[in-house]
């Protein structure tokens, strides 16, 4: 699957994703970090580049998808420190999915 990492999301979630063998690019690697890229944004981003975006912002995100439910998809996480785990549930998640174009996935830590 074809991920857009945004600023908040962890970076060894992001590793292991790509060890899964997802393609993920992160706000930071298309320079576009610590520029306060709002979420809108990163939204209109990830359309543009036809990537879901990753998140633990569920509450913005959420909001999104009802008002713009044309994305390339949204994956919306709760922070979870296991980011090992955190990418392979994000992987389970969407492997039932060929495509989630205009879908909003959630993926919670298991606590």
């Amino acid at each position: 699957m074809r991920f857009y990492a945004d600023e908040n999301f962890p970076l060894a979630s992001v590793l292991r994703l790509r060890e899964l063998g997802h393609d993920v690019v992160t706000v930071y690697e298309d320079g576009r970090a610590n520029k306060a890229f709002e979420d809108a944004k990163v939204l209109d981003r990830a359309l543009e580049l036809d990537r879901a975006v990753l998140t633990i912002n569920r509450i913005d995100f959420r909001r999104l998808h009802d008002r713009r439910p044309e994305h390339a998809g949204i994956v919306i996480c709760t922070f979870d420190g296991d980011f090992v785990g955190q990418a392979e549930g994000i992987d389970a998640a969407c492997g039932g999915y060929g495509d989630i174009r205009g879908r909003l996935l959630r993926v919670y830590s298991p606590s």
